[in-house]
């Protein structure tokens, strides 16, 4: 598909630098399937579902993804150089973007957190550039692996705030708790899975008692997910894979709520990505742990997922053509239009929507059969 039909304009100001406080005073568009967009707030979520729906959660954590450093080489030349790490590949390496990726080539050596040539072991963490790609991609050996250069990357590195925010103003202290989502679990992301920021444990706690089920599963969101789609035509594009996981207790769970009639709800685009890579062309939800590069636009045949809370995206992005898939082009169009007329926020820290899927049942009656 033409890549410009996903465009749409978005003025500057309905982008959100902070989020809203309480996470849970957000505002959520509704989106029915042959119904205009309706305004609620991320608080009314446990009435806008039904006893017996799952919702699906995204438990990975942000860590401080990105890396400050110098190449240096024997000849004495040196370069500041900025890392972006977004796909571990083995307990000692790591995919990034960098910059100015053209000044690395295979077998450089950059010292991050390193100020000078004295600095303390605790202060630097060494590198070899292993690998060079396309768009400033760099594959790093660290000296170091596993936990260790966990706890290294912790102490160095900084919070990846999205650039659309990251270009507006520095990153600080609140945002360590911002931009976490307040049941993050498995340390991984260099993005939080955004919809899951409006969650508090309040709300988590009425989702209970309205007789919605919660569970979890793991993607960790790459950096990937903050880059434009350059190309003309969605075939010409590459997703960036993403490491995730479905344990078979989640599976076992999301299938029998299916089985009784419940519908699942993903909590975010990463959990939905996740979810249909992991479902069987009828639906069955398998096992998984592995990458996935899935790549969701409009004709995809949605195989499990009934409803998606989710943000409100970049004009042009991958995430823009998803819900377009997921509740129709035409009708996102509409409903894009009305949240930049009605005043809602965008993007990371913004506000939310709830998407019904346009094939799905949306009967509110109970329903009979909940064990």
């Amino acid at each position: 598909m033409r890549v410009d039909l996903f465009d749409f304009d978005l003025p500057e100001e309905r982008i959100a630098l902070r989020p809203a406080v309480p996470r849970d005073s957000a505002r959520l568009m509704v989106v029915r399937p042959g119904e205009p967009p309706a305004d609620a707030g991320v608080a009314d979520l446990p009435g806008l579902l039904r006893p017996g729906d799952a919702l699906v959660f995204n438990d990975t954590r942000v860590i401080p993804a990105r890396l400050r450093g110098r190449r240096e080489r024997p000849d004495g030349t040196a370069v500041r150089v900025e890392a972006m790490l977004h796909l571990r590949e083995a307990p000692e390496r790591w995919r990034a973007f960098a910059r100015p990726a053209k000044r690395l080539r295979v077998g450089d050596r950059v010292a991050f957190g390193a100020a000078s040539d004295g600095a303390c072991d605790l202060d630097r963490l060494d590198a070899t550039v292993a690998e060079r790609g396309e768009g400033g991609e760099t594959v790093f050996a660290f000296d170091l692996a596993g936990p260790l250069l966990d706890e290294a990357v912790a102490r160095l590195g900084e919070l990846p705030l999205p650039p659309y925010i990251a270009a507006k103003r520095p990153t600080d202290a609140q945002d360590a708790a911002d931009y976490q989502t307040v049941y993050a679990r498995e340390p991984g992301a260099v993005a939080a899975p955004t919809a899951g920021l409006h969650f508090t444990p309040g709300l988590l706690a009425r989702l209970d008692a309205a007789g919605l089920s919660r569970h979890r599963v793991t993607l960790h969101v790459g950096a990937g997910t903050f880059l434009p789609v350059k190309a003309d035509d969605t075939d010409d594009h590459r997703m960036h894979a993403e490491f995730g996981e479905v344990s078979p207790e989640a599976a076992d769970a999301l299938n029998r709520v299916r089985a009784t009639g419940g519908r699942i709800v993903a909590v975010g685009t990463t959990s939905l990505r996740l979810i249909e890579s992991a479902a069987d062309p009828d639906g069955t939800i398998r096992p998984f742990a592995g990458e996935t590069r899935l790549f969701i636009t409009p004709g995809h045949r949605f195989r499990a997922v009934d409803a998606l809370m989710t943000n409100f995206h970049l004009p042009r992005s991958t995430l823009f053509m998803l819900v377009c898939a997921f509740a129709g082009l035409d009708p996102m169009r509409r409903a894009y239009a009305e949240a930049v007329a009605r005043g809602y926020r965008f993007y990371s820290y913004g506000d939310s929507s709830l998407l019904f899927r346009a094939d799905t049942p949306m009967t509110d009656t109970p329903m009979t059969d909940t064990p």
